[in-house]
């Protein structure tokens, strides 16, 4: 697989998981990463991305000082932190690798229930 994203699951509100994302497909150069989200007949929503180098990020307001994006370039890897996750967190999270038209992993769901 070309984008292989692991860490999400069930947590009650207020709770936190840590999303990841590997690019093993794409070893010889760095591309800038995303994370969206999507819920069932909705589009998807822009959730936070990071550049190449990993000095640069943005955020969804929805999002602003409740998630963190980083990367880890030795491993070719992006990760969503996010903290203080709320109901209204619960959707499909999927990571995109930002090139050409982009490439995008199967999604992975995210629930946040008590």
């Amino acid at each position: 697989a070309q984008i292989v994203e692991s860490g999400g699951g069930l947590v009650q509100p207020g709770g936190s998981l840590r999303l990841s994302c590997a690019a093993p497909g794409f070893t010889r150069n760095l591309y800038p990463m995303s994370w969206y989200r999507q819920a069932p007949g909705k589009d998807s929503e822009l959730v936070a991305s990071i550049s190449s180098a990993g000095d640069s990020t943005n955020y969804a307001d929805s999002v602003k000082g409740r998630f963190t994006i980083s990367r880890d370039n030795a491993k070719n890897t992006a990760y969503l932190q996010m903290n203080n996750l709320k109901p209204e967190d619960t959707d499909l999270y999927y990571c995109r690798l930002e090139y050409g038209n982009g490439y995008s992993g199967q999604g992975i769901q995210v629930t946040v229930s008590s």
